[in-house]
């Protein structure tokens, strides 16, 4: 795996941070550290999306960095927040998390 993927992988997994700061700031005494925390994240993977970008189609990085942080974002609020888990939910990750997997393997 090339340098290009790795920073496409990370800034996945920083996708992951922005929402989750959200959340937080939804609670009035975590209101400012949850706006940085997802400022941050947003500027941590934003940045590494540009970097991926130098070398990987724009199409093939923005679907796998939507994938990757869609379907983290996902197992983090079953797994941190409640969110509901249901049959139909998980085949909708899984079909993402599939979708990422072919755009990787086609490309």
């Amino acid at each position: 795996m090339n340098n290009a993927w790795i920073f496409l992988v990370l800034a996945g997994l920083f996708e992951i941070g922005w929402p989750v700061g959200l959340k937080l700031a939804q609670a009035p005494e975590k209101k400012l550290l949850g706006v940085a925390v997802a400022v941050v994240f947003m500027a941590l993977s934003g940045f590494l999306l540009w970097l991926a970008q130098k070398q990987i189609p724009m199409g093939t990085a923005y679907a796998i960095w939507t994938g990757v942080g869609a379907a983290g974002t996902f197992a983090v609020g079953v797994a941190l927040y409640g969110d509901p888990l249901s049959w139909g939910r998980t085949l909708g990750v899984v079909l993402i998390v599939g979708g990422v997997a072919t755009l990787k393997l086609a490309h």
